[in-house]
């Protein structure tokens, strides 16, 4: 097995955001026949398109690295190394033929398990046990974060046709017009993503006297709790919805905070507090602080307004079914 972990997504990583210019809106760039990119010169090298169907047997796309890939024009045989490309490709209404683990799981994630019965799984989150994806036969390998360039290299040898579909900077959204795009489906994409505006917007007027609540939302962690910024994934389906953050988490970034000792856990405070945790140990941590006096003095909890959600859902980089399962916690817990 290649083992390869997805790094905890923290303000440390702001750095390597930051230089991350390309982004999967690069996968929105497309040519046929294998040739150069659109606007970009063509490599003498090329054949020119022709009115024959082989034409169209194959597309150029320019991953979230940037790197211009040769994949199928339809590809038949898609295996997914994360959630998130999961989440993207069934939202399509595409089953791939072989799927990862969930984060922090050694199952598939338990929102998604009515939709991949039967198919096989090719190992851990970011860890594809090799052998196992070439038994898929994939035509199309969707590797989310993928940074491990001996991992990518093993990958692109069962087929060049292997894309990084996310950078560390990306939106769910923006992501999943890029996976849209390189299964020939963008417009489906973005219809997908207007109707999940449009619901979220129409939730939010539904609250009723909970409308513009602020709320907190945190990962317990085995060393302490950590916020989610304002562009994180479950924090923005919260702003579509019309809700607010307290003032101490309305902080622009998409990543959990650090760890917070005790002494700060009134950060964490809001009219609502939705928790999870990802890990035995942090659900455990998080069991141990509830019986500790500066927990129980939160408004939060006095008021009986903690709310406990999936951490493999709400603390993934997010996908249109995990936004769907967000947006439906944040509306059975606001509608009471």
């Amino acid at each position: 097995m290649i083992l390869h972990r997805r790094p905890v997504r923290t303000a440390s990583r702001r750095a390597a955001q930051a230089v991350a210019t390309l982004g999967a809106a690069a996968l929105l760039l497309t040519a046929c026949g294998g040739s150069s990119d659109s606007g970009s010169s063509k490599p003498s090298g090329d054949k020119p398109a022709s009115a024959d169907s082989s034409a169209s047997k194959t597309r150029t796309v320019k991953d979230a690295t940037g790197t211009a890939v040769e994949i199928p024009a339809e590809p038949k045989r898609i295996v997914t190394l994360t959630q998130e490309d999961l989440d993207a490709v069934l939202a399509l209404d595409i089953k791939p033929v072989g799927i990862t683990n969930g984060q922090g799981l050694d199952k598939p994630p338990a929102y998604l398990a009515d939709k991949v019965e039967g198919i096989d799984i090719v190992g851990n989150l970011l860890q594809p046990v090799m052998d196992k994806v070439v038994a898929a036969k994939p035509d199309l390998i969707l590797a989310g974060d993928m940074q491990d360039e001996q991992v990518l290299k093993q990958l692109r040898e069962i087929t060049p046709a292997t894309l990084v579909t996310m950078a560390p900077a990306d939106d769910w959204k923006l992501f999943f017009r890029g996976v849209g795009n390189a299964v020939n489906k963008l417009d489906a994409a973005n219809k997908l993503i207007t109707d999940h505006e449009a619901a979220a917007k129409a939730a939010g007027e539904k609250l009723g006297r909970h409308k513009g609540a602020e709320v907190s939302i945190v990962r317990w962690n085995p060393d302490g709790p950590s916020w989610m910024e304002n562009k994180q994934f479950a924090s923005g389906v919260a702003l579509e919805m019309g809700l607010k953050r307290p003032k101490s988490q309305n902080k622009d970034g998409n990543a959990h905070t650090p760890s917070l000792s005790l002494e700060k856990i009134n950060e964490i405070d809001g009219d609502w507090l939705f928790l999870s945790t990802l890990t035995s140990d942090g659900a455990k941590a998080l069991k141990d602080v509830q019986n500790k006096p500066a927990y129980k003095e939160l408004g939060a909890v006095k008021n009986k307004q903690v709310v406990t959600v999936d951490g493999s859902v709400w603390s993934t980089r997010g996908g249109p079914l995990a936004a769907d399962v967000v947006m439906d916690d944040y509306i059975k817990a606001l509608s009471k």
